[in-house]
């Protein structure tokens, strides 16, 4: 299994949030770094293009104006982007990156997000012909609404939240939705550890994440020869942050 990371993401100076807070990327590669059979590939920065294929050039010019963001920013957006890459060429990936993306739609953005990492990584392999469709599975504890804003013009690619407030009943709605999918190319989750019962969501154990991470496997291997990847969103209780996306990795790798 691939790691995507690069150490810039650890500087936390970036901003001023939950999601740049300081030592929150060392709490997830402290632990993935030690897994024998994950190597770790460093991502370059998406180019302009990548990004205005999502959103309009009013958007990308606000966040431009701060340079460290803006580097950033891209920053997270190529990490997507090879992490996608990487998943296409039949090698289960993680993205471990940051800012997030799942709050930014084309126009706007909130919740620590700038650019849309899941639209931009996914709209690149349909530029390049790679793909048509794609599953989208955001479990976040908050709904991607920028997910679902910039995807909405494609309807091939699916976006979907479980909502379920019982731990045991979420787990069934992914496993539910996605018994009903079919014809897809590639499988992506916007993977947020925020629905964790320590953290903003108080629902998850550590090992139902490990749950998510094999129901996409086996989902993907059955819909898209095993094409998956999934780049990091929330998760802010920096005490179990690394063990949980840890336990995902496993049941995704």
């Amino acid at each position: 299994m691939k790691i995507v990371f690069h150490n810039d993401y650890k500087d936390s100076s970036y901003a001023s949030d939950p999601a740049a807070a300081e030592g929150r990327m060392e709490s997830i590669m402290d632990l993935l770094s030690r897994q024998k059979d994950y190597s770790v590939i460093k991502p370059t920065a998406a180019k302009i293009e990548d990004i205005l294929r999502v959103h309009v050039e009013e958007h990308v010019s606000r966040i431009k104006q701060d340079e460290k963001l803006f580097r950033m920013a891209l920053l997270s957006a190529g990490g997507a982007i090879t992490a996608a890459q990487i998943a296409f060429d039949g090698e289960p990936t993680f993205a471990c990156i940051r800012p997030p993306g799942h709050h930014a739609s084309s126009a706007s953005s909130w919740g620590f997000c700038y650019f849309n990492n899941i639209g931009i990584s996914l709209l690149k392999l349909r530029s390049e012909g790679k793909i048509k469709s794609a599953f989208v599975l955001d479990f976040d504890v908050h709904t991607g609404d920028g997910n679902k804003d910039v995807l909405s013009e494609y309807p091939e690619i699916r976006v979907f939240n479980p909502f379920s407030g019982d731990r045991k009943a979420y787990l069934a709605e992914i496993e539910k939705f996605l018994a009903g999918i079919n014809g897809i190319d590639i499988i992506a989750a916007s993977a947020g550890f925020d629905t964790y019962e320590k953290d903003f969501g108080k629902k998850l154990k550590t090992f139902d994440f490990y749950l998510i991470g094999r129901l996409l496997k086996k989902f993907s291997k059955k819909l898209c020869n095993g094409r998956r990847f999934a780049v990091l969103e929330g998760g802010y209780y920096l005490q179990d942050l690394g063990k949980n996306v840890l336990a995902f990795c496993q049941g995704f790798e």
